[in-house]
């Protein structure tokens, strides 16, 4: 199974590491890259830049998006031979050519720029290609899932977004609220992401997204990352939770759409996966339900790596 190639498209690593003071390449938490070394051949990850009020050690948001940027750039340095940062597809190829991971920047929560597009400029330099507008709570881009819900893109978030394609940073809707999605979609130019998002079908929380929504990612050829988190799976919070949030897009017609989104570090995730190396298991198990090999890449790595060739 060292021959598995896996791109993810969240985890909240950076915070987990940096608040507990532990190394990027060797620690307990859901994603280090000692593990991620022996179990995939080739592998990808999307790290989000995360803080909120209460954990940021007593600095503004806006400082502690920056001390959290200066010590991913610090561990990318302090363990250059086993990752790189990449911004492209070209990146990501020339990393794995040398042997090593491929680690791409996300921003979670516009607040972590103090919600300026004049800001997105300074982001992209720094490498991020992806944004959630918010996290759980409301903002002066938008309303959030869990905060109001009825808010959508206010003028200053329908800047944030024009500048944000204008730049190709992808535009990511988890956490946004249903009306902030639908007011993101309307002005779409570029595919958008939805980097850890489970099926409101399969299960009825306000994190995941209904079948409209999963609809019109697909008509805009935009990805889906499926999250790990027990209380997004929900069901039986095991693989087969996780395969009916997968088999639920798929039969939307969303083969080409449905990635990996574990949510490691950011949440208690399912049993089955403690860790993003068992993902081994998710893929065998997988195999074991009549899933083509051809699909599964597709799901663990190629359909991310589309949408960040295209954006």
């Amino acid at each position: 199974m060292n021959g598995l190639r896996v791109f993810d498209a969240h985890c909240d690593t950076i915070y987990r590491c940096w608040q507990e003071g532990v190394e990027l390449d060797r620690n307990c938490g859901g994603v280090s890259l000692d593990r991620t070394s022996a179990a995939f051949q080739q592998y990808c990850q999307i790290f989000a830049l995360w803080t909120a009020e209460g954990h940021t050690g007593g600095a503004t948001v806006e400082n502690a998006y920056r001390t959290l940027l200066r010590y991913f750039q610090e561990q990318m340095a302090r363990h250059c031979d086993k990752i790189l940062p990449c911004a492209t597809a070209e990146e990501i190829a020339c990393a794995h050519r040398a042997g090593k991971a491929a680690a791409l920047l996300s921003i979670e929560g516009g607040e972590l720029i103090g919600c300026d597009p004049a800001r997105l400029d300074e982001a992209a330099q720094a490498g991020v290609v992806a944004i959630n507008l918010t996290w759980n709570h409301a903002n002066a881009l938008s309303g959030a899932h869990a905060d109001r819900q009825s808010q959508g893109l206010t003028p200053l978030g329908r800047q944030f977004v024009a500048r944000m394609e204008q730049l190709h940073i992808l535009v990511d809707v988890s956490h946004l609220s249903e009306a902030g999605f639908w007011d993101v979609m309307e002005m779409a130019g570029r595919p958008i992401l939805a980097s850890h998002s489970n099926a409101k079908s399969v299960w009825n929380h306000t994190r995941n997204l209904t079948d409209e929504q999963i609809t019109v990612i697909i008509k805009n050829h935009g990805v889906i990352g499926l999250n790990f988190y027990r209380e997004f799976v929900g069901g039986s919070r095991d693989l087969d939770g996780v395969r009916a949030h997968l088999e639920h897009i798929l039969a939307l017609g969303g083969s080409g759409n449905v990635a990996l989104g574990g949510d490691w570090d950011g949440s208690d995730t399912i049993d089955d996966l403690p860790g993003i190396e068992c993902l081994t298991r998710l893929y065998e198990h997988l195999l074991r339900h009549g899933y083509q090999e051809s699909m599964l890449q597709d799901f663990f790595y190629n359909n991310l790596m589309r949408i960040v060739s295209q954006r």
